[in-house]
């Protein structure tokens, strides 16, 4: 029999799949755990041969998080995402996690039933990939959306100084909102936000204006640093920070 942790922190339901696992006579679950953490120490001490995860947990970490850590210690230890979450962090999660084998992911509702899960388990032991085809769609959606935002184009700090421009802060607000030694010091940032986005201050032609769906890679000046150049106006930033869905308003 197939050596299983179950992951997840519905208790019901969790003693309910044990049972149906069990009684197919395929699977001897040896663990049941509510988070990833807990499943990441249960896999420091056992022998297990496959995982049965949630992919909402309680703890700090979801479960894709967690077979990521688990794989740390045990490559490629199989794992059967088991989810009804419908949340882009999650696909975007798995898809950033570059999972590529041993394991599936597949929609609760798809797969309700033991008889149905056994095949996942041991596909993923065999060392099969596989995507519930609804959670592969939802997947693909969160990437284009992703690839679409102009926000990704932007280090983390830029992001920052690109949301206080939209949330139209000062200079000085800016500075002090980011820690900054002074006033001056985020605008080599917003050079860097204009030449990744293409803009700039100061009133467009709308031929010229640069559409974000048009802007994946957008090469940057041969100097950007190196020429005196206006920044990014409140309101161009506040028009593509809205385009990425992320809100405008900061605190």
């Amino acid at each position: 029999m197939l050596r299983t942790l179950m992951v997840e922190d519905n208790t019901r339901l969790s003693e309910a799949l044990t049972a149906g696992l069990e009684a197919t006579g395929a699977v001897k679950v040896i663990g049941q755990v509510p988070s990833g953490e807990a499943a990441i120490e249960f896999c420091l001490h056992a022998e297990v041969e496959a995982i049965l995860m949630d992919v909402a947990l309680a703890g700090a970490m979801n479960g894709i998080e967690a077979a990521v850590a688990i794989r740390r210690d045990f490559p490629r230890l199989p794992v059967v995402f088991y989810s009804i979450q419908d949340d882009d962090a999650y696909y975007r999660a798995f898809r950033h996690a570059g999972i590529l084998s041993h394991y599936a992911y597949v929609r609760k509702s798809n797969y309700l039933l033991p008889s149905m899960i056994v095949p996942l388990l041991r596909d993923a032991v065999s060392g099969r990939g596989f995507v519930d085809p609804e959670i592969e769609a939802r997947v693909q959606e969160v990437r284009r959306r992703d690839e679409d935002d102009p926000m990704s184009l932007l280090e983390p700090n830029e992001q920052a100084v690109a949301r206080t421009l939209a949330a139209g802060l000062t200079n000085e607000q800016i500075a002090t909102r980011m820690s900054f030694r002074d006033k001056a010091d985020h605008q080599p940032g917003q050079r860097r936000i204009y030449a990744a986005w293409g803009a700039g201050r100061g009133r467009h032609r709308r031929e010229d204006r640069p559409h974000p769906r048009r802007h994946h890679r957008a090469d940057p000046p041969a100097d950007p640093l190196g020429h005196r150049r206006p920044g990014l106006s409140a309101g161009w930033a506040r028009r593509l920070v809205t385009f990425s869905g992320v809100a405008v308003g900061v605190g």
